[in-house]
């Protein structure tokens, strides 16, 4: 095993710590994982809900909440239709619970038994018999174009809220909301919860805000040298809509002949000190020119006091949302940053409420495995500080059901230990049981579901320890067939929920994209899972004119299709799996992030009044860049020079494991030591002085915590 630790300069290393107000370790640690620009940085240094992306940067947002807005005054009858797994159960809810509080006349939908992913016709066909007039999906709809056009030939309404890689061809919904939509939206990655989330803030913000709805312009007159330059922001729900930049030499152009006029006809002006910019203004046109603005000073100082009395140029250099950019802000920048920030806390847009939405966005984004990156960090630390705080209803059933203690929760323990709970209903064909445990009212009615949602779960785990045992033999002699590149297993006897779970096993145990199908009656419904970075878009594209319907992301996919088709859909499978380009296993290696000396092993940084707070500095380090998961993987760290001073053998059925003790010098550390006994009077012994790669987290006993290492390798000096 080779131990790696990448190389950063050291300059490089400084002047990131001293720009963004972070430690050198950090700093390294940043540099070591490429996150190396103010764009990313601050999804790692910042935890303020502020850095969440406007939710009408995301194409078709207001479309769709005008669509849905309409709907309420017309009374008109909304179903909210969504997939059967975590990311489409929580979303469901979210969105279904918010507009329940809202006066909406809504109604939910889930697939159920053996229904096939997405919006069905049966669905479509059974809310329009019922006057149903509106259609909104979570998690799914982006490929259902077969059904929205039914849709509106029985004139039900489609907006649609998806994550998945949409077709070339899209539906011709009301409205498309979906980050991978061509548009402005940066990331693109969000879950399917997460763009309900988005969808239900933009509502929020469309039902109390004052400015919902207008385009207002931000314009900052600065002089340069012997010029001015005239820089306008337009913004239209708190999201920039354009830009414009002109410079003016005074007494040479009319402000006629700039593209002023015509940019800023019928727009309400918002400025800052408007005596100064007026001043400006006429320096640069002449005094006969007026632009009609409002001083936005005094109204923001009553609001945020600190900005009360001071230039755009002392606020820049104030903002913190300013360092995070590229060139640095600019006194536009800081204008816009103002108005956006009074706006959101006048109106109180990161309550109480936004965080409890933010609980089933953060199981979403864990749950789907999206990359815990860009704005998903932010939903996922705001999503898990409100479970920790006060779960939501529903959620707080399940995990006293459990024995969770929320406060103790981290995105591995969620991962681990309760999105796949939740799970287990959509996979045992009864998805509506985890909806209704979120959605249920009464207390006691919540502790049965939560209860049965258990349950399920128990028996899930059982079957699919049955089936991969039966699978495994036959999933590696078809590697034969699929030369070496694939594996491939069809059964009758599989719930189509489990096929997912199987197919991951496979491709985990044979290090290659794995495909699982359930057969029942005349259709069949399938899981693919990769392995080695192949992406599964290249084979459903493929293989597209066989499927009923196919969908999903590019590392899992799920297709349906006809049971005379499979034949050929294997012989096909086996054309294409001779051309599979996998990407080569690479050697096994730790990749350190950072050498940490014995002396920080022990030191303690917090308020030093309040001695309950204090943590010690690795601890805090490895909060920091919390969350872990997809593209984010713990913290792994190297000492030198510790003594093993205790080694007790551990294990429920036989003592594989090893807990050491290892003295710092001045702390004794707990470190639990994974498949390790062999090694014991091996590769090390009691007393032995070593060097060691770990990881840290905090250990629960008795309602105490203490702070342990994680072993992943150790050397003797």
């Amino acid at each position: 095993m080779v131990w790696y630790k990448p190389e950063v300069a050291p300059d490089s290393v400084k002047a990131l710590a001293e720009k963004y107000g972070c430690d050198l370790i950090t700093a390294s640690i940043l540099l070591r994982r490429g996150i190396n620009s103010g764009e990313k940085i601050r999804y790692y240094l910042e935890d303020d809900p502020r850095y969440l992306r406007n939710p009408y940067e995301l194409p078709g947002m207001e479309d769709a909440v005008e669509r849905i807005l309409h709907a309420k005054e017309e009374g008109e009858r909304i179903l909210v239709f969504g997939d059967r797994d975590v990311d489409g159960i929580t979303g469901t809810a979210l969105v279904t619970d918010f507009l329940r509080r809202n006066g909406f006349d809504v109604s939910w939908r889930l697939p159920m038994g053996d229904e096939p992913y997405g919006l069905s016709m049966g669905a479509v066909e059974e809310f329009a018999k019922a006057y149903g007039t509106l259609i909104v999906t979570v998690d799914c709809g982006i490929s259902n174009t077969a059904e929205i056009i039914r849709a509106a030939e029985l004139g039900v309404g489609v907006v649609v809220t998806d994550h998945h890689n949409p077709p070339e061809i899209l539906p011709p919904a009301d409205a498309l909301v979906n980050p991978k939509l061509p548009g402005s939206y940066p990331f693109k990655h969000l879950s399917g919860c997460a763009v309900a989330c988005k969808l239900v803030s933009a509502l929020r913000f469309a039902l109390r805000s004052e400015v919902y709805g207008q385009s207002i312009c931000f314009l900052n007159v600065r002089p340069s040298n012997d010029a001015m330059i005239i820089e306008i922001a337009k913004l239209r729900n708190l999201a920039l809509l354009d830009t414009l930049t002109e410079t003016v030499v005074p007494g040479v152009v009319k402000i006629t002949e700039t593209r002023l006029p015509e940019f800023l006809s019928g727009q309400q002006i918002l400025c800052w000190d408007l005596p100064v910019q007026r001043k400006l203004l006429n320096q640069a046109f002449g005094k006969g020119v007026e632009i009609q603005m409002l001083d936005m000073a005094g109204e923001i100082g009553k609001i945020i006091p600190q900005a009360m009395g001071k230039s755009l140029l002392r606020l820049r250099e104030m903002s913190r949302i300013g360092k995070y950019s590229g060139q640095g802000a600019g006194e536009l920048d800081v204008l816009v940053n103002l108005f956006i920030s009074f706006v959101q806390k006048k109106e109180g847009s990161f309550d109480e409420e936004e965080g409890l939405n933010l609980q089933f966005a953060a199981l979403g984004t864990i749950a789907d495995i999206m990359p815990l990156e860009d704005e998903n960090r932010l939903i996922v630390r705001g999503g898990l500080e409100s479970l920790r705080n006060k779960p939501r209803p529903g959620l707080a059933e399940l995990l006293a059901k459990l024995n969770l203690d929320p406060r103790r929760l981290s995105s591995g323990e969620i991962s681990w230990h309760f999105t796949p709970v939740i799970n287990s209903a959509g996979r045992m064909g009864v998805s509506e049981k985890a909806l209704s445990m979120l959605l249920e009212e009464k207390p006691e009615d919540r502790e049965r579901l939560a209860a049965e949602v258990a349950a399920l779960n128990d028996e899930r785990k059982r079957m699919v320890e049955e089936l991969c045992l039966r699978v495994e033999p036959a999933a590696a002699k078809s590697l034969e067939t699929y030369s070496g590149n694939l594996t491939v297993f069809a059964g009758e006897d599989i719930l189509p929920g489990l096929t997912g779970l199987i197919a991951g096993r496979m491709a985990s145990r044979f290090k290659v994209p794995s495909l699982v199908i359930s057969i029942a009656g005349d259709t069949a419904k399938g899981s693919i899972r990769s392995a080695r970075e192949y992406n599964l878009s290249f084979l459903r594209e493929q293989c597209a004119d066989l499927f009923i319907h196919h969908g999903g992301h590019d590392f899992a996919a799920g297709f349906s299709i006809e049971r005379g088709n499979i034949d050929g859909f294997f012989q096909r499978l086996r054309t294409i799996s001779g051309n599979m380009e996998l990407k080569l296993e690479e050697e096994e290696r730790y990749v350190i992030d950072a050498e940490i000396p014995l002396s920080y092993l022990s030191m303690v940084t917090g308020d030093p009044k309040v001695q309950e707070k204090k943590d010690l500095f690795i601890i805090k380090l490895a909060d920091r860049f919390e969350p872990y998961g997809e593209k984010n993987k713990p913290l792994l760290f190297l000492s030198r020079g510790l003594k093993i001073t205790d080694i007790t053998l551990m294990g429920r059925e036989d003592l594989r494991h090893a807990k050491l003790t290892l003295d710092t010098g001045k702390l004794k550390w707990p470190a639990i030591y994974w498949n390790s006994s062999s090694k014991v009077r091996v590769e090390f012994d009691l007393g032995d002085v070593v060097d060691v790669i770990y990881r840290v987290n905090r250990n629960w006993f008795n309602g105490s915590e203490t702070p342990q290492m994680i072993i992943e390798d150790l050397q003797r000096k």
